[in-house]
C-alpha cells in the first residue's frame, strides 16, 4: 500500500485488518489496544510500521505509544497532516 492508497478512514480500517489479519467485515472503529491477541506489543509495532510506511511518515515515540485505539490512530493521522477525510 502506498500514501496514495490510503486516504480514507476506510482505508485505515483495511490496514487494521490487513496487519491483524482480520476477516474484511470486522469492525475496527472501536477497536482498543489488547482488544485482540493480534494487538499485542508485536502486533503493535507492525502496525506501527504500517502506518508509517502506507502513509509516508515517520511517528515520533510519544505518538508510537499513545496510539491506543482506531480513533487514536486517526487523530494522529491528521495530526500528521494526513487528510483521511479525502
Amino acid at each position: 500500500m502506498t500514501g496514495q492508497d490510503m486516504h480514507t478512514q476506510q482505508k485505515l480500517a483495511e490496514l487494521f485488518r490487513e496487519v491483524f489479519e482480520l476477516d474484511p467485515n470486522v469492525g475496527v472503529a472501536e477497536m482498543r489496544y489488547r482488544d485482540l491477541p493480534q494487538w499485542d506489543s508485536v502486533g503493535h509495532m507492525r502496525l506501527i510500521a504500517a502506518i508509517e510506511q502506507a502513509y509516508d511518515i515517520m511517528l515520533d515515540t510519544a505518538d508510537v505509544l499513545d496510539l491506543s485505539s482506531f480513533a487514536k490512530a486517526v487523530e494522529l493521522l491528521e495530526k500528521y497532516g494526513v487528510d483521511l477525510t479525502a
